[in-house]
C-alpha cells in the first residue's frame, strides 16, 4: 500500500539555521499520526514542504505517492493543512471563504459538504456572518473547514487547538476521529500532549531538525515505565538532582524507574533535613516521556521492571 506521507533524507537550511538535517520518516495510510517537539524542532518547516509552501535543500517528499516537487498538483490535491496561525480574509462571510477556498481545487456545487463541515464544527449558526466578527476559536474553527473543503485523505493539523476553549477541542477531536475512521490520514502537532497520548497511534519527536524518536505510542510509554514524584521542597537531595526532569514555580518534578526508589528518596530527604511542603505521585505519561528525550535522558534502565503504564487503548 502507498504510505500517505513518506520523507526521505530531508534538509533545508534558512541562513545560519539547519530547521531540518536529514529527516527520515513514512506515514501509512489511515494512521493518526503525532508530530512533536519544542519550538524550533522543525515541525512547521516539514509541514511547509509537504503543502508547497517551502522548498527542500535536498531529500523527496511524496504524499499519498506523489512527489510535492514533481508532482505538486495532485499532492497538493490530496493534502489539507490547518496552519497554525490565524489567516484569514476579512470581507468575506464564513460560507463564501469555504466555497471560495473549493474553487481553488476545481470544486463547484460543494454546498451540501460545506454544509455537513459547518455543522461538524459548530459554525452553521455563523455561516454568514463576515469573518472580522468571529472570535479566535471561530476564526481556527474555519481554518480547519478550509482543509476539509476538498475531501483530502491526508489531513495536517498544525496546534489546531492553540488557544480555544475545552468545548472546542471536545467537538473538533470527535470529528476529527470520525474523518480517521472513515479512512482520513491524520497528522498532528501540539503542545498539548495529553491529546498526542489519546489520539495518536504513532508518535516521530522532532529535535534540532532530527528525528529523535519514532515508533508507537504504547512502546514510548512502555521505554520509559516509571513513576513521576511531584515534590514542593527546599531542595532535593544531591544524588537527586539529576533525576529533575524539570521544575516550575518551586515544583520539582523527580522521575523514578520503581517504588523502591521513591522509599531511597524519602531516605534521603529526611537525611539531609529536606522538609517536604508537598509530595504526590503519578506514573509517567507521555509528557515525561517526552521531557526526558528532549534532556537527552532517553537510555532505558536495564534494572527497570516491566512497565507500570496500562495498556495503551487501541488507536481511535
Amino acid at each position: 500500500m502507498t504510505a500517505a506521507v513518506e520523507v526521505v533524507d530531508v534538509a533545508r537550511r534558512f541562513g545560519a539555521v539547519q530547521a531540518l538535517d536529514g529527516v527520515t520518516l513514512k506515514v501509512e495510510a489511515g494512521e493518526f499520526f503525532g508530530l512533536l517537539g519544542p519550538n524550533g524542532a522543525g515541525k512547521t518547516t516539514l509541514i511547509s514542504i509537504l503543502a508547497g509552501l517551502t522548498r527542500m535543500d535536498r531529500g523527496s517528499a511524496r504524499v499519498l505517492g506523489h512527489d510535492v516537487a514533481t508532482d505538486y498538483r495532485a499532492a497538493r490535491r490530496a493534502l489539507g493543512v490547518v496552519p497554525q496561525e490565524l489567516v484569514f480574509d476579512p470581507f468575506f462571510t464564513v460560507r463564501e471563504t469555504l466555497r471560495l477556498q473549493s474553487g481553488y481545487f476545481g470544486l463547484r456545487g460543494n454546498d451540501d459538504w460545506i454544509d455537513e463541515v459547518l455543522h461538524e464544527l459548530d459554525l452553521t449558526s455563523k455561516a454568514d456572518a463576515n469573518m472580522r466578527s468571529l472570535s479566535g476559536g471561530m476564526k481556527r474553527r474555519v481554518l480547519v473547514g478550509q482543509a476539509l473543503v476538498h475531501k483530502p485523505p491526508v489531513i495536517v493539523l498544525d496546534e489546531p487547538t492553540a488557544g480555544v476553549d475545552v468545548e472546542l477541542r471536545q467537538s473538533l477531536w470527535g470529528f476529527i476521529r470520525k474523518l480517521n475512521r472513515a479512512g482520513h490520514t491524520i497528522i498532528l502537532t501540539t503542545h498539548y500532549l495529553e491529546e498526542a497520548e489519546s489520539l495518536c497511534g504513532r508518535i516521530a519527536m522532532l529535535k534540532g531538525g532530527r528525528v529523535v524518536a519514532l515508533d508507537t505510542t504504547r512502546n514510548l510509554l512502555a521505554r520509559f515505565a516509571g513513576l513521576t514524584v511531584r515534590l514542593v521542597a527546599a531542595g532535593v537531595p544531591a544524588a537527586w538532582r539529576a533525576r529533575v526532569l524539570r521544575e516550575e514555580n518551586g515544583v520539582r518534578y523527580v522521575g523514578l524507574s520503581t517504588y523502591a526508589e521513591l522509599e531511597r528518596l524519602l531516605a534521603d530527604l529526611r537525611v539531609e533535613g529536606i522538609r517536604i511542603d508537598e509530595l504526590a505521585l503519578a506514573e509517567t505519561d507521555l509528557e515525561q516521556v517526552f521531557l526526558r528525550i528532549m534532556s537527552g535522558r532517553d537510555e532505558p534502565d536495564p534494572d527497570r521492571p516491566g512497565p507500570l503504564v496500562p495498556e495503551a487503548a487501541p488507536a481511535p
